[in-house]
């Protein structure tokens, strides 16, 4: 693989709430924890949480909003993901590839 796969990065949108916050987050250009809160199905304190990971990992930046933070995604961050997650799916191609070939080629053995 060209790009060095990041595993804290890959923790971090493992999980399907942190997959949805970043959706949203993209989808309205920002939230709060409060804002996100209300959108999801887990309390404001567990969205914070998530963000701490988020945040921790490059994928979300923070500014002071009043009493609040808002949340940004890193957009240059998120390219970096998405190519690690190309470069994995065709380096996974590849083997499958080499696969077919090997079962094909055990399949014309047997058929002779």
């Amino acid at each position: 693989m060209s790009v060095a796969v990041d595993d804290d990065l890959w923790s971090a949108v493992g999980d399907p709430t942190r997959r949805r916050m970043l959706d949203l987050l993209l989808a309205e250009g920002a939230g709060t924890a409060t804002t996100l809160s209300e959108q999801l199905p887990v309390t404001r304190q567990a969205v914070s949480k998530h963000l701490v990971v988020l945040d921790r990992v490059g994928l979300v930046h923070a500014a002071a909003a009043g009493r609040e933070r808002r949340y940004q995604v890193d957009e240059a961050q998120l390219a970096r993901a998405v190519a690690q997650l190309a470069d994995v799916g065709a380096t996974w191609d590849a083997r499958l590839r080499r696969i077919k070939r090997i079962a094909e080629a055990i399949e014309r053995s047997q058929e002779k």
